[in-house]
């Protein structure tokens, strides 16, 4: 297994002649070949990507996950990764990898589109409902930390705490904040109208399941590097 792991570690930085997501691909695949963990291998192998991808230039920001697409397509992404271990078949999980970082890569174009008009709407109701200066500053903070408490919207807005909590009921009252706990004190308010945007029914994939699937490997082995 650390021969294996070695392997993939020269792997990552060598000079290889091929698109980073292509490293990405192989990379991810090699890993949960290895599966050098007890637990874990899942969620690793998975922030190996948007790692990587970060690392090589290509996101800015680790703000492109493939847990969501390899959850709709479980059983698609363990059957390219056997086909990997049994006959070799990088292209085809190639192919099923480069699909996903397409569509993800779309979906976060998307979502960005939607935040933005969500936030100049959200400002023009503030400008019509709550024409002041610290509505609009609490706007702002909410895309930074869309779950707040009054306390700490007294703190960042550097105001009073009867003023951030009337500010924090107005904002409940158009809508833009939802309270969560049912409580009188300490309650935490969220902003469910940008929330609402990353809602994914497929939710994130496991390692529980995956270690229902049948085993990727028998043996450590590195037949991406090797090869």
């Amino acid at each position: 297994m650390m021969a294996a792991l070695a392997a993939l570690e020269t792997f990552l930085h060598a000079d290889v002649d091929l698109p980073v997501p292509v490293i990405a691909g192989l990379v991810h695949a090699q890993f949960e070949t290895i599966h050098p963990f007890v637990d874990g291998n899942g969620r690793i192998g998975r922030l190996l990507i948007t790692f990587l991808l970060c690392q090589r230039g290509l996101l800015r920001r680790p703000l492109l996950y493939l847990s969501h697409y390899l959850k709709r397509h479980r059983r698609q992404y363990y059957d390219r990764l056997m086909a990997v271990r049994d006959h070799g078949d990088w292209e085809g999980w190639l192919k099923f990898f480069l699909k996903g970082v397409g569509e993800v890569a779309n979906q976060a174009t998307e979502t960005a589109r939607q935040i933005l008009r969500l936030r100049e709407g959200h400002r023009q109701l503030l400008s019509e409902r709550i024409a002041t200066l610290n509505a609009q500053r609490l706007l702002d903070y909410l895309y930074q930390r869309p779950m707040v408490t009054a306390g700490l919207v007294a703190k960042t807005l550097e105001v009073s705490p009867p003023t951030a909590n009337s500010l924090v009921n107005q904002f409940c009252d158009i809508g833009l904040l939802t309270e969560r706990t049912g409580r009188r004190r300490n309650r935490l308010f969220s902003y469910e109208p940008y929330l609402k945007l990353f809602e994914d029914e497929a939710g994130e994939p496991s390692d529980e399941e995956s270690s229902t699937q049948p085993s990727i490997v028998t043996a450590p082995t590195a037949t991406m590097i090797e090869a």
